[in-house]
């Protein structure tokens, strides 16, 4: 079967909810993709940050392949040794709490969002509200899409959920104003993803931090995309002056299999109770050994340091391009922002040409995301085709005028 039988297919069976770039992958290895004709890519995606021990990681490989030969599924009426063990580990290298399963990173967030209401209830608040920054992204389900302030405004999915309000993004003032006695919790991002890789301010993660403590509030941490190492330390978290009492991981979590987790502080953890919240799949036997393959690789102080430093290298080297205006991020979570003129949309479908991908999450930035394994030999190339794509389409533009 080719890619036109693919395509064709996809367009007789499959919802329309992604525009899918014409390529089919079908192997990967470390930092590399190959599509069914063989030719090769290098993925500064990696999956939206899910494949950040790189493609096929042998040692995670391993551990599904071997529990997948044992069970695959129990429920979790009963206990498997991989989902406790997930848990402690987990627990012991964030928030020192309880752990909640879920199978990606709006479930994750579904739970929170529970925690925060049931926690405001008990405050004695009966329209509790959510606080989240404008640009925001939470996930898709009602309760993480009403905390997604660009996606709510869709009038063709209203309504949405009550009790969810956004401020201007990285503005403490604004935070602190909006907290109140009616805030059950701040659900932000400490660096905004899919919005283009946006940091908040330290500032501004004081401000959160200092309104949930007046109010009584919970401060929830989305770390989905910025979790699992991706930008030099296991949590994004411990590089900022603040600790959330709630936070919720995904994506790089499994090294490709699906898996969520809400982690929590002691308090926080004890506030659901049996009946409150479940999964039918999360936390099964597979996806655990996977995430505690990838914890085993990612939480290790030379790779967490050679993350920043890789980081750095390719932020230096990618501002030293022409056309490249910006760059923001930590460690190898990047936003690329271009000059004015460029469009990044024809610049990403050039750098696929050319066998690297990228993502282009607004109309002025490439957003970079490659395997934390990644060596200087790989980054020299990115930043390479990255310059020649650049200059191809500066080249174009002129020769239009």
């Amino acid at each position: 079967m080719n890619l036109t039988d693919l395509q064709a297919l996809e367009q007789r069976y499959l919802m329309r909810t992604y525009k899918r770039a014409p390529v089919e992958f079908v192997r990967g290895e470390g930092a590399l993709l190959w599509d069914a004709g063989g030719k090769e890519y290098l993925d500064f995606l990696g999956g939206i940050s899910v494949c950040s021990v790189g493609h096929c990681h042998p040692e995670v490989v391993e551990a599904v392949r071997e529990q997948a030969g044992r069970l695959m599924h129990t429920s979790n009426l009963f206990y498997t040794e991989p989902m406790v063990r997930l848990a402690e580990r987990l627990s012991a290298s964030s928030l020192g709490g309880r752990v909640f399963f879920a199978n990606s990173g709006t479930e994750a967030n579904e739970c929170a969002i529970k925690i925060a209401r049931k926690h405001a209830h008990r405050r004695g608040i009966s329209a509790p509200e959510i606080v989240s920054f404008e640009r925001d992204f939470h996930g898709r389900t009602y309760g993480s899409l009403s905390a997604t302030p660009a996606l709510a405004a869709n009038p063709d999915l209203a309504p949405m959920l009550d009790g969810f309000r956004a401020v201007p993004f990285d503005d403490g003032d604004a935070l602190h104003a909006a907290v109140g006695e009616s805030t059950a919790a701040v659900l932000i991002e400490p660096i905004q993803g899919e919005a283009g890789i946006y940091p908040l301010s330290d500032e501004t993660l004081v401000a959160a931090r200092q309104a949930c403590d007046e109010s009584g509030a919970l401060l929830i941490f989305d770390e989905i995309q910025t979790g699992i190492g991706r930008t030099g330390s296991l949590w994004a978290f411990e590089q900022t002056p603040v600790r959330p009492d709630v936070m919720t991981s995904a994506k790089a979590l499994g090294g490709g299999m699906p898996i969520g987790a809400c982690l929590t502080s002691p308090e926080a953890g004890e506030i659901l109770e049996p009946g409150d919240h479940g999964s039918t799949f999360a936390g099964g036997p597979l996806a655990s050994v996977a995430a505690l393959a990838v914890l085993e690789i990612v939480d290790d102080a030379a790779l967490l340091r050679r993350v920043r430093e890789q980081g750095a290298k390719l932020r230096d080297a990618l501002l030293a391009l022409d056309g490249v205006e910006a760059v923001r991020g930590r460690g190898l979570m990047l936003g690329v922002g271009l000059e004015d003129g460029f469009d990044a949309a024809a610049v990403g479908a050039d750098l696929l040409e050319r066998g690297l991908i990228v993502n282009v999450p607004e109309p002025g930035t490439l957003r970079l995301l490659p395997p934390l394994t990644v060596d200087s030999d790989q980054i020299e190339r990115a930043v390479a085709t990255i310059s020649a794509a650049l200059l191809s389409y500066a080249t174009h533009e002129q020769a239009s005028l």
